[in-house]
């Protein structure tokens, strides 16, 4: 199936470029989400006159993302959660936990963008995550979990 990326797809390819990927993948997932067409001379035509405008759209996408990066780069996270008397988390802190925890700091982070290498948090402690707000831009946040009284 060859398609037209209409967004910046990782391991795939950059805005209008002509990519021929497997069909459930191009079925499944790139145009139900809107991240490409398939090639047909009307999505050509289409995809031409709206190229200047995604690619805006685009960019205007990368340097808010930047702008995000550029604040959280330093930033350290507490979560305090119950925990038994050897550190070991009563449950565990997950994704949501943490997107939670961003946003109600003053820094908005959605679910999907929390990506934790070493699943859930279980344990009292220093973590690190990544924060993945843009293809191209991944920050990595230090999480501290500290026992509750």
């Amino acid at each position: 199936m060859e398609v037209i990326l209409l967004k910046k797809v990782a391991n795939l390819g950059n805005i209008g470029d002509r990519v021929s990927v497997k069909s459930g993948y191009g079925r499944n997932y790139l145009l139900p989400t809107g991240r490409a067409t398939l090639v047909t001379p009307k999505n050509v035509v289409k995809f031409e006159a709206m190229r200047v405008e995604l690619e805006r759209k685009a960019a205007q996408d990368l340097s808010d993302a930047e702008g995000r990066a550029a604040v959280l780069k330093d930033y350290k996270l507490s979560i305090s959660a119950k925990a038994g008397s050897e550190g070991k988390l009563f449950g565990s802190i997950g994704t949501s936990d943490i997107a939670e925890a961003l946003t109600a700091a003053g820094y908005p982070v959605a679910r999907a963008e929390v990506r934790m290498p070493n699943g859930p948090i279980r344990i009292v402690g220093e973590h690190a995550l990544v924060l993945h707000l843009h293809t191209d831009i991944n920050v990595d946040v230090v999480v501290t979990v500290v026992a509750e009284d």
